[in-house]
């Protein structure tokens, strides 16, 4: 038996490229940053940030999820597997790149952070309260009116 299983949670560094095959497939790659953040040592050496940036492959439907939502800077959840490929580059070198094939995307950046630079996530998530629950009461007091005779929806 054996695992390939990548768990990544990092920052888009460009857009999505997607491209769509001739069959209709969509393809999508990016590139994620995941940093390790600076620390000292107990005996005062200090460890620099260290960032590494990783290939994500997408194909159909998070391809398409992917251009329509994603972008440069967003926070993302990524699950998927390591694959590895080589080619001759133009003066016969053989490169070897890595990529991660994602089986799954959750996107961690609200939508309003995302839409307004220099918004943070603490922000964005309480204003959706405040908004959420000026939604919810009106709604608590229509059900509260409605008689217990009324059928139930199920």
């Amino acid at each position: 038996m054996s695992v390939n299983k990548v768990i990544l949670i990092g920052n888009v560094g460009k857009d999505p490229d997607v491209r769509y095959l001739d069959t209709g497939i969509a393809v999508a790659t990016f590139s994620l940053a995941t940093t390790d953040r600076a620390y000292t040592l107990q005996n005062g050496t200090q460890v620099p940030e260290r960032t590494e940036w990783h290939n994500i492959v997408l194909w159909r439907g998070l391809a398409q999820t992917a251009e329509k939502y994603v972008r440069k800077g967003d926070k993302l959840y990524i699950e998927g597997k390591i694959r590895s490929r080589s080619y001759d580059d133009q003066n016969g070198i053989k490169r070897t790149i890595v990529e991660i094939f994602a089986d799954n995307m959750e996107m961690l950046t609200p939508r309003s952070a995302s839409q307004q630079p220099g918004t943070g996530y603490v922000q964005a998530q309480a204003v959706s309260r405040q908004q959420m629950s000026a939604q919810v009461a009106p709604q608590q007091q229509q059900t509260s009116d409605n008689s217990l005779t009324d059928d139930l929806p199920f």
